[in-house]
């Protein structure tokens, strides 16, 4: 396969410095605040993006080096499939994060329910469109019985 290379579009900053003992979802980061700071030249594509409550930050895990195919993930024990976790440990490290957007001013997102690390670069932006991105009746897997552990549930060292 031929190669992709992506250009940031610009960095997330949060509260968060250090990997460990951060919440490991959205869920978990109810009310902690964030900016999300786009490179300049890109500001005028964030027209009309005021009009969502949520959007998705698509960004790179930069900390994580290599990846294994199978890990155990934060909410288990058992080794799991990579793709069928969110484990930082990818092929391609990408993360995605679903938060609520504040207020807009000039290349600044204010944003809330940040799950990131800080000097986190951004890939992309997508708009949340509840109607689009909800599926009713879906499966969550392994992670039906835990995912109500998500919201209390913070990263330790184990992809480091």
């Amino acid at each position: 396969m031929e190669q992709i290379i992506f250009r940031p579009i610009g960095i997330i900053h949060t509260p968060f410095t250090d990997r460990e003992g951060m919440p490991i979802q959205p869920s978990g980061a109810e009310g902690v605040r964030g900016t999300v700071e786009i490179e300049p030249a890109l500001v005028p594509g964030l027209k009309d993006l005021d009009g969502f409550s949520y959007i998705m930050l698509l960004y790179h895990f930069h900390l994580s080096s290599g990846y294994e195919l199978e890990v155990v993930p934060f909410m288990d024990d058992t080794p799991r499939g990579v793709f069928a976790t969110r484990a930082p440990k990818r092929p391609n490290a990408i993360g995605v994060s679903v938060v609520r957007l504040l207020k807009i001013e000039g290349n600044i997102l204010q944003v809330e329910d940040l799950d990131v690390i800080d000097g986190t670069p951004l890939l992309d932006i997508k708009p949340f469109v509840p109607d689009i991105d909800n599926r009713e009746g879906g499966r969550s897997g392994w992670l039906s019985e835990k995912a109500v552990k998500m919201r209390t549930k913070k990263a330790d060292d184990r992809f480091r």
